[in-house]
Formats: C-alpha cells, structure tokens, sequence
C-alpha cells in the first residue's frame, strides 16, 4: 500500500514538472506557479490562461510518454531547496564548532558556500532516483478542474494510475 502511494506520488511529481516546463516554454520565465504532487494528480497554483494547464499536462505526459525522461527533473524543485538548505547548516555547523566561533566563521561561510553548490547535483540526483519518476507508462490525465484567482488560483490536474 505504501509503496503504491509513493509511486504515484513519485510518477504524479514526475508530471507536475514537465508541466511546468511547457508552461514557462509557453508563458515565458517571468510566470510564477507553484506546482504540490499528490496520489491522484497535482496542483498548479497560480493565474494561468485557461486551458494552458491542460494542454501542457497533455503535453507534458505525450513527451514524458515519448522518452524525454528529463522533463522529471527540475531545477525550480522543492527538493534543491531543502536538500541546498539541509546540507548549508550541516557544513556551517561542522564548520563553527569550537570555542570562538567568529574566528571560524569565514571557515563556516566557506563551508556553507560549498555546500550549496555541492547541492545542485545532489539535489538533482534525489529528484531522479527518490522523489519523481519518469516511467509514466500507466498514467492518465482524468480531468482538470480549477477555482480561485490570482495566486490563490489553483489548477488540479487529476490522474488514474491505469
């Protein structure tokens, strides 16, 4: 059971991202949406045209479904940022131990530095092998339904997981 929801999770996330992709190929890079994976689909917060959600989840799976396995991954992804934030404080807490603190802390900035560019592929890494996958055979897109407006707007892209 456990398993089957992560997977779903994990193939949903996977869809979330190439989705964002086509829209900001679409909208332009200055669009601001927030995308969350759930089970049975994923949301899109944001003020988005009607019917663009839509159409790039389709396309955004079509694609995904055609090998372009790339499209999982993101850079704009959650995971980067706690994986980046998680890594900075272990380094800059290694890094400040000791008594006097402020002598260490060029060591402690350094090592937190470090940390966050050692992250970006790290991150990358987790997106690819734990928290999204590509293997998007069995997936459908059931509907889309949306409410709100502004940021407060919200575009549910529902799945079945065939």
């Amino acid at each position: 059971m456990l398993n089957r929801f992560v997977a779903a999770v994990r193939r949903n996330h996977a869809l979330e991202h190439a989705t964002i992709a086509v829209l900001m190929r679409r909208l332009g890079p200055n669009a601001r949406m927030v995308g969350r994976a759930t089970p049975s689909g994923f949301y899109i917060y944001g003020d988005m045209p009607d019917g663009s959600v839509e159409e790039s989840a389709r396309e955004g799976l079509a694609r995904l479904k055609n090998g372009e396995s790339g499209l999982a991954v993101s850079a704009l992804c959650g995971t980067n940022l706690a994986v980046a934030g998680v890594m900075a404080g272990l380094a800059a807490l290694i890094a400040s131990g000791g008594r006097n603190r402020w002598e260490r802390m060029p060591t402690t900035l350094l090592s937190s530095m470090l940390a966050v560019l050692a992250a970006q592929p790290v991150g990358r890494w987790l997106q690819k092998n734990l928290t999204t996958s590509a293997d998007v055979s069995g997936l459908e897109i059931t509907g889309v339904r949306h409410a709100g407006q502004g940021m407060r707007h919200y575009h549910k892209v529902e799945t079945s997981q065939g």
